[in-house]
């Protein structure tokens, strides 16, 4: 029993000391994880995100320039429509001629030629045309981004974010708090402007 105030002592040095050294070692360690976090958002600077496919294929520029895009496929089709019409007309002239016996060897044979030269006009016509308007379908994308990016340098002079990102399917932004997200504003600032520079 005499030894038992000594443990008592003992136990309570030993509860002393192990608070002692969690208060000023542990907690500090906490602290100065906290504290980096803190800077490193710091340095971060502000950011948000855009859900920029939303931004595309709701942005009243798109749509007027898909419209004048289409306007020159249906245009193209139809020139490739007439020129076909008139190659199946020369080959069925060709084929009725030479089947009645209207035509020398000769003539046709250069008849012959000049079907095979349309054909291969046409077909060329035809990749010419395709090679065009993919063209012209970049060059759209690109006035489209090109656009977005100029309003939201205007926009980011007036906000305090620092970086804005673009986030969509495959892109490397996987996730976002969506407090972030300031897709609707931007499209809603991106359309007010396009439509004041349209007029």
């Amino acid at each position: 029993m005499k030894k038992l105030p000594l443990i008592l002592g003992i136990v309570s040095i030993i509860a002393v000391a192990f608070l002692f050294v969690w208060v000023f070692f542990v907690n500090t360690k906490g602290e100065e994880h906290e504290n980096k976090i803190a800077e490193q958002k710091t340095t971060l600077g502000n950011i948000a995100f855009v859900e920029i496919d939303s931004i595309i294929l709701n942005f009243n520029m798109y749509f007027d320039l898909r419209d004048e895009l289409m306007q020159k496929q249906q245009n193209s089709e139809a020139e490739l429509n007439t020129k076909g019409k008139q190659y199946e007309s020369g080959a069925r002239d060709y084929e009725e001629k030479v089947r009645k016996g209207l035509v020398t060897r000769a003539t046709a044979a250069q008849m012959e030629q000049d079907l095979l030269q349309q054909q291969q006009n046409l077909l060329n016509l035809k990749n010419q045309l395709e090679t065009q308007l993919m063209e012209e379908e970049q060059v759209m994308n690109r006035k489209i981004l090109n656009y977005i990016y100029e309003y939201l340098e205007e926009y980011s002079a007036g906000s305090d974010y620092d970086y804005i990102l673009a986030k969509s399917f495959g892109s490397p932004v996987m996730y976002a708090n969506d407090a972030l997200d300031l897709t609707r504003e931007i499209l809603e600032g991106v359309n007010s402007k396009y439509n004041k520079d349209r007029k």
